[in-house]
């Protein structure tokens, strides 16, 4: 009688549905994983079960602050990714609820279910120390895991950008848009990393052991302020907009606005990020993981050519 083909290696992502979520599942994908896709909307993830083979692909229900929902999810899972992170609060707590305490229930639960390997993506400018409640909370999550799951890779990201960013996409349609460009804290200096490189960077932690129990900063090759972006992003759409400095006593007033608008466009707590650079430190990144980082230049813009004035030309590749 012929041996029974040995099943395919599970592999549950929290928060897979986002951004860079559906990067990482696709190579999960590739590399022959059955993937679960632990999400509080399953069916608002449905259109990922496309990326793989028939059946491959499975969302589930699951939120990181539900014990139970997580400890199903989990079950017989080889590999498990953490992503699920928030921006902005919709209550009070919700940092350390989602950050903390939901990072601490998935380590938890991987741990009992006898995982093998746990990826925790953090964010650069996770302090314990910040003045800012996120990055605060990240750092709470990271040591949450590692107590839980001391074998965890941590994964710090700097801003992340693609196609279905909300930083460049965000800015270039504000450039198509307003008469003025409004400039923040304009001396605070990215590292951007494409997406590609993040989920790259996960599948590299996965395959070498020896990431286990250590945290990497992924940044891109060339660090930028947050002004040079802006003027960046105004060359690639074409655009002539003055950038308008906003003092940050009169931008913490209108973000006690903001944070109240639907979609909380800007918060007092992400301006207190803004005013930190973030970009990485004396910690292994990309090129100890053997990734050799993409350019902003090389793939931004072909997504901001939608935001120039002929609706689409062609983006010159322009000094940054």
């Amino acid at each position: 009688m012929p041996a029974r083909p040995e099943a395919a290696p599970i592999a549950t992502l929290f928060g897979g549905s986002g951004f860079l979520g559906r990067y990482i599942v696709q190579r999960l994908g590739a590399q022959g994983y059955q993937v679960r896709i632990a999400v509080r909307d399953p069916v608002g993830a449905d259109f990922l079960k496309t990326v793989g083979t028939p059946g491959q692909i499975t969302p589930v229900r699951a939120s990181v602050t539900d014990k139970a929902q997580v400890a199903r999810a989990v079950v017989g899972a080889s590999v498990v990714v953490n992503l699920v992170g928030i921006l902005a609060e919709n209550r009070s707590g919700d940092f350390r609820r989602i950050h903390a305490e939901g990072a601490a229930n998935v380590a938890q639960a991987a741990a009992e279910a006898g995982v093998s390997r746990l990826i925790q993506i953090s964010a650069i400018g996770a302090d314990v120390a910040s003045p800012s409640l996120y990055a605060q909370s990240k750092a709470a999550g990271e040591a949450a895991v590692m107590a839980a799951f001391p074998n965890a890779t941590i994964l710090r990201p700097s801003l992340v950008f693609g196609a279905e960013d909300q930083f460049f996409n965000r800015f270039g349609a504000m450039a198509a848009m307003s008469p003025v460009m409004p400039l923040m804290a304009g001396g605070t200096r990215f590292q951007p990393v494409y997406v590609g490189d993040v989920a790259s960077a996960v599948m590299a932690a996965l395959a070498n052991p020896a990431t286990q129990g250590r945290i990497y900063e992924l940044g891109g090759p060339k660090i930028y302020t947050f002004r040079a972006l802006l003027e960046w992003i105004l060359h690639e759409t074409g655009r002539r907009r003055p950038l308008l400095p906003i003092p940050m006593a009169i931008a913490r007033i209108q973000a006690s606005v903001m944070e109240h608008l639907p979609g909380k466009p800007l918060t007092r707590d992400q301006l207190k990020l803004l005013a930190r650079d973030n970009v990485t430190g004396d910690l292994p990144g990309l090129s100890e993981l053997g990734i050799v980082p993409t350019p902003v230049e090389q793939i931004v813009p072909a997504q901001l050519a939608r935001f120039r004035p002929d609706g689409g030309g062609k983006g010159s590749i322009g000094p940054i």
